[in-house]
């Protein structure tokens, strides 16, 4: 994996490992923080230019930044519905780089003002919605929420968040199609929206976007794979557990460089495995286990010389596992798919 992805997986390590025991949430209670939201965005309106000075705030600040944060974090607390842990109980005051969850660090245009740099609200099991005044955090590069029962959609005012590098909601309750708002931050690398309940078509410009790690998995997904998947320079992409549909793009075999781990288990996907997946010398995990492949597995397969994961079981394939693929190195945990025989 390239540098940026090892910096990338250094973090997601520390910050968004993650459980599903203690995130119940009724639909009724969704409902009503969807609703909520819906009625104090405006429809989801943008901040209107200037919205941080018609606030009145009755303290002082070091510089008008930490004033928007300050105004956006409260935003935020108003706007959570139940909070056990008591993650936000210190969120009072001025001083907004000692709220629990946030961090500050030289503005990167300025090293000499501090700014709000990153949130981490992991595992905090808050539910509540994103209010539009988190649009106002413009100097934040680090976004973690998984883990949380946070429910509604992600705001337009997110595409201010130009800086944005990591963007983790994973594991909560957000819903509507692909949140398009992400396509606007130029600085993104490292995408997880999985395990919420997001639905419809991927867009093409996902595909097209310089990001590292992509996790799409666990939602309600039913397009077909856009044909320009070959275009991301990503280094691990999960599509796994969603409704998806048709064939694998040709277009893979252009990820030669960059891919290392790719899932599309338990998705809708038909057709034959295109051949150019042979091409991807550089992944170690494939797995396209659970779907409706058909045909016969490619002897092109062969050229997946640094596989461990190699899995395309519980398919409709044919015919015989060619041999250069049966000696592949690594730990092929299922090499045999269904109604395959052995050469």
């Amino acid at each position: 994996m390239r540098a940026s992805g090892c910096f990338v997986f250094l973090l997601f390590f520390l910050f968004s490992s993650f459980s599903l025991g203690s995130l119940a949430l009724s639909d009724a209670e969704a409902s009503f923080i969807t609703h909520r939201q819906l009625l104090a965005l405006r429809e989801n309106d943008d901040l209107p230019p200037g919205y941080e000075y018609e606030v009145d705030v009755k303290f002082t600040f070091a510089n008008p930044r930490l004033r928007r944060a300050y105004i956006a974090l409260q935003a935020w607390k108003k706007a959570i519905y139940s909070d056990p842990l008591n993650t936000t109980r210190n969120w009072e005051g001025a001083d907004v780089c000692n709220y629990m969850g946030v961090f500050c660090a030289p503005a990167l245009d300025d090293p000499q003002l501090m700014v709000v740099a990153g949130i981490d609200l992991n595992h905090g099991d808050i539910a509540g919605h994103l209010p539009v005044e988190l649009g106002l955090l413009t100097d934040l590069a680090l976004f973690h929420i998984n883990s949380n029962r946070f429910c509604g959609i992600i705001p337009k005012s997110f595409s201010k968040l130009t800086l944005m590098h990591e963007f983790d909601v994973s594991n909560n309750r957000f819903v509507g199609q692909f949140p398009k708002v992400v396509l606007s931050m130029p600085s993104l690398k490292y995408l997880d929206l999985r395990y919420n309940n997001f639905e419809g078509e991927l867009p093409h410009k996902l595909f097209d976007k310089e990001l590292d790690v992509l996790f799409l998995n666990n939602n309600r997904f039913d397009s077909n794979i856009p044909e320009n998947l070959g275009n991301s320079p990503a280094s691990v992409i999960v599509f796994a557990n969603n409704k998806l549909k048709g064939c694998i793009p040709r277009s893979i075999g252009k990820m030669v460089n960059t891919l290392n781990e790719i899932v599309f288990l338990n998705n809708e996907l038909s057709g034959c495995l295109p051949s150019e997946i042979g091409l991807l010398g550089n992944v170690t995990v494939f797995d396209a286990r659970s779907n409706g492949f058909t045909g016969l597995l490619p002897k092109s397969f062969k050229g997946l010389e640094k596989v461990e994961i190699l899995d395309v079981s519980d398919n409709k394939l044919t015919g015989f596992v060619p041999e250069n693929v049966c000696r592949l190195p690594g730990t092929i945990s299922t090499v045999r798919p269904r109604h395959v025989s052995q050469d």
